[in-house]
């Protein structure tokens, strides 16, 4: 395949692709063969990832590419299979209307997290991230509801009684969760960091993997980033495939699954570690005075 890029890296069970996306998908992805798709791409607003500016010369250009690798995701997931999409707010509407001629969408969901500063002046600044929850067969799709309850309110604290029943009954303690999540984003230090401007947490992963997947199914993620799909993937006992275009995030990838220990005769560390490391000459230095 021509891409100076390319590396096929990790296991069976958990490949790690060092790839441009579509090429990878093209190329190394059987069709039908994905049991849940999370893609979460660039969203064309200028981010910095890894010296490679995210930004399309226009907006018809970056919709150009995310309709190629959307079609080639739905050409490899399976005929009962899930896909999760993100995007920008400004570019989900195209998004949707793609999508919904090719899939059936089954929840618009919202990701909603408080921010740490002031985000906008003079308009009302954005502080969600739209999710696309879609199948391709509305009667045979995974959806492991019991394994993704959360405390219902009313029966859990509130201990009220509906009286509609017969006879009357507490409100159950735990339900499905509405499609308004609140996950808080990850930020600087945090354990789960790693050194990425737009890394998902573990628990947004969590949620959807548990509910749309089952042990063993193959999971893909096409812009892996810090591999936190696949890391999930495994922790939950899934086969898992990264794509990624990036060498500073495949190294992470290859690290957090624990496939390498070094790449390239370089190891492989934890930013987390040289934190740890920069606080210990912090307090040694503070300690001669």
């Amino acid at each position: 395949m021509e891409n100076d890029n390319f590396e096929l890296l990790g296991t069976v069970e958990h490949k790690i692709i060092h790839s441009d996306a579509i090429l990878a998908l093209e190329n190394e992805v059987a069709d039908e063969s994905v049991d849940l798709i999370f893609a979460d791409p660039p969203y064309n607003i200028g981010k910095n990832f890894a010296g490679c500016k995210d930004k399309w010369e226009t907006d018809e250009a970056y919709l150009s590419w995310c309709y190629e690798w959307l079609n080639l995701c739905i050409k490899k997931l399976k005929p009962s299979g899930s896909l999760y999409v993100m995007t920008s707010t400004q570019f989900m509407p195209y998004f949707d209307i793609f999508i919904r001629k090719k899939m059936i969408i089954l929840s618009r969901i919202i990701w909603a997290y408080d921010s740490s500063g002031v985000q906008a002046k003079r308009y009302f600044g954005s502080m969600y991230e739209p999710i696309l929850f879609c199948v391709k067969d509305k009667n045979n799709y995974t959806f492991n509801a019991d394994d993704i309850k959360v405390e219902a309110k009313t029966g859990a604290k509130r201990k009220l009684i509906d009286y509609r029943k017969n006879p009357p009954q507490p409100y159950n303690t735990q339900k499905v969760p509405g499609n308004v999540w609140n996950f808080a984003r990850v930020r600087y230090r945090m354990e789960e960091y790693e050194n990425h401007p737009t890394q998902k947490p573990i628990s947004l992963l969590e949620r959807i993997i548990k509910a749309s997947s089952n042990v063993g199914d193959v999971v893909l993620d096409p812009f892996s980033g810090t591999f936190t799909t696949s890391y999930v993937a495994k922790m939950l006992g899934r086969k898992s495939i990264g794509i990624e275009l990036q060498e500073e995030y495949v190294k992470i990838g290859l690290r957090r699954l624990e496939l390498a220990s070094e790449y390239k005769g370089q190891p492989l560390r934890s930013i987390q570690k040289k934190y740890k490391s920069e606080d210990y000459k912090e307090i040694q230095q503070l300690s001669l005075f």
